[in-house]
Order: C-alpha cells, then sequence, then structure tokens
C-alpha cells in the first residue's frame, strides 16, 4: 500500500505543504522549488494525466521542481555584489 501512495493527488498535497513548512523554518531559498513542483503534481494526479508509470511521474516531478527553483530565480534574484562596509563603530565619539 506504502509503494502505491505516489498516485494520490493528497499524498502529493501533504509533501508539498511539509516542503513549504521546512522552507520557512531553515534558512535558504532551496526548498519553495520542491514544494511547487510537488503541488503542481498533485494536480497532475489530480487530473489523471499519467497512468502507473512510477518512472514519469518521478521524471515530471523533477522537471517541475528545476523549472520552479529556475522561476524563482530569475523573479527573486539575489544581490550577491551589494555588500555594506562599515566606517565608523556606533561607540566610537
Amino acid at each position: 500500500m506504502l509503494m502505491e501512495a505516489w498516485k494520490l493527488w493528497w499524498v502529493w498535497l501533504v509533501f508539498a505543504a511539509l516542503l513549504g513548512l521546512a522552507e520557512m523554518l531553515l534558512p535558504g531559498f532551496v526548498l519553495l522549488g520542491f514544494a511547487i513542483g510537488a503541488l503542481a503534481m498533485a494536480a497532475v494526479v489530480a487530473t489523471g494525466l499519467f497512468g502507473t508509470s512510477f518512472a514519469l511521474t518521478v521524471l515530471v516531478y523533477a522537471v517541475a521542481s528545476v523549472g520552479a527553483w529556475w522561476w524563482l530565480n530569475r523573479v527573486f534574484p539575489r544581490d550577491r555584489g551589494n555588500v555594506r562596509i562599515w566606517d565608523r563603530d556606533i561607540n566610537d565619539n
């Protein structure tokens, strides 16, 4: 029964919620793309677009996750070269 859990849409939805929660609790900006990929898989599995192919389901999840992660990095870029240098201390008079 556990091996057939990937065919249920609500399992993917719970997985997306757990990844979203882990993204909020852990530092970084990594797990949100995987959560969006799991959310997309919940929608795909709920519509019944795939049959019983586990390999195809995992491949679509991987492509959706990497695509979501790439899109998030394009929409919300990080400022890597913007380092603030302090010239004086607050305690200097």
